[in-house]
């Protein structure tokens, strides 16, 4: 949910919780190798090997492990659609290839801070786009709602073949986030939306929001969704139409989204902005007014940790800092496994572009 700024308010709300003018240098494990190139992701492998990626209006393609990048135009010509940074990124098992994407060009907001609440017009719609021929077209581009949306960060296709992806909306009265996902039984010819999951709040960044999300072993899909209150909170679904149990986990957790994903190892790995930076048990707190929350919030994006999980998230172990800049926002980030073992961690925020072995990460 970046995009609710104009970037001189932008700069004014940095200032106002911390960050600062000239931030330090970037500091990465020993373990992390830089990527290649600074192509945000996400990313698929494509049917040769070769690697896709999605950026403004057009597909990117590398055939030399990220070093360079071949871009063709994924929309007709007259056709005024930009892809957010934040979107999700799928090849299923039949080949087609499916972009769950904001569309950035149709974005109006509306954020009123006499009612905290946003007015009506405001909107960022939801798409989804094809592709059958290894990303060289694409068709079928819909647009599943009119709705602000917040973010589009996962998307899965599930042992049974259902493809899923998370989404958001804005609700009013008073104004906040909840999130949901889209189904598609027909490799993302169609799709179908699940229930709403509202968690309450007040504000332009308060609610649920910004969901991942994973299959367990057992068959049901398993959601881990920012929220202000300290930890992630959960959900669990075995069709992702129908989402319950919502609840707070033990994952402390900044006010930032996580990414899951599910190795060829069958572990899980989790990377995330914890509340607190390593070592301390505080941070200055934001928010609390009704404009980016209804309570005071850790935003600590400082550093950027990764965990892993045998036991599909019952119990994880001690989070590694991979990444930390005081100063400056390392968050949204983004997992792609390209050889077994191999992670290729990126975010939105930061600019983390690294590639590291799971074998290292492990305690």
């Amino acid at each position: 949910m970046r995009n609710f700024f104009f970037p001189t308010i932008a700069g004014i709300l940095m200032l106002c919780i911390g960050m600062e003018a000239f931030p330090e240098e970037l500091w990465l494990h020993p373990i992390c190798e830089k990527l290649p190139s600074e192509v945000l992701g996400p990313f698929v492998t494509l049917g040769d090997g070769g690697i896709l990626a999605l950026q403004g209006a057009n597909a990117l393609v590398s055939k030399d492990e990220g070093v360079t990048w071949e871009s063709t135009p994924i929309f007709k010509e007259g056709e005024t659609i930009s892809i957010s940074t934040e979107g999700a990124l799928l090849r299923t098992r039949s080949g087609v290839i499916i972009a769950a994407f904001l569309n950035m060009s149709a974005q109006d907001w509306r954020w009123n801070s006499e009612t905290h609440d946003a007015d009506p017009g405001t909107r960022l719609p939801n798409c989804v786009i094809r592709s059958l021929d290894e990303g060289k077209t694409w068709q079928d581009l819909q647009t599943l709602h009119e709705d602000w949306t917040g973010a589009v960060r996962d998307i899965l296709q599930t042992r049974d073949g259902r493809v899923v992806f998370t989404s958001m909306r804005l609700l009013n009265r008073p104004g906040r986030h909840c999130v949901l996902t889209y189904s598609s039984t027909d490799d993302g010819l169609t799709w179908k939306p699940s229930n709403l999951l509202d968690l309450g709040g007040n504000g332009h960044h308060d609610g649920a929001t910004e969901a991942t999300l994973e299959e367990l072993r057992d068959g049901r899909l398993w959601k881990l969704i920012r929220t202000n209150l300290g930890v992630f909170w959960e959900a669990f679904s075995d069709d992702g139409l129908y989402w319950r149990t919502m609840g707070p986990t033990t994952l402390d957790a900044s006010s930032a989204p996580g990414q899951l994903a599910r190795l060829q190892s069958g572990r899980l790995l989790l990377v995330w902005n914890r509340r607190y930076p390593e070592g301390k048990t505080e941070f200055p707190l934001t928010g609390g007014d009704r404009e980016w929350s209804e309570v005071p919030v850790s935003n600590h994006r400082e550093e950027l940790s990764a965990a892993f999980s045998e036991d599909d998230g019952k119990t994880w172990t001690t989070p590694v800092v991979i990444a930390r800049q005081p100063g400056t926002w390392l968050a949204y980030p983004y997992v792609y496994e390209r050889k077994p073992g191999e992670l290729w961690i990126t975010t939105m925020q930061g600019g983390v572009r690294v590639k590291v072995r799971e074998a290292d990460l492990l305690p």
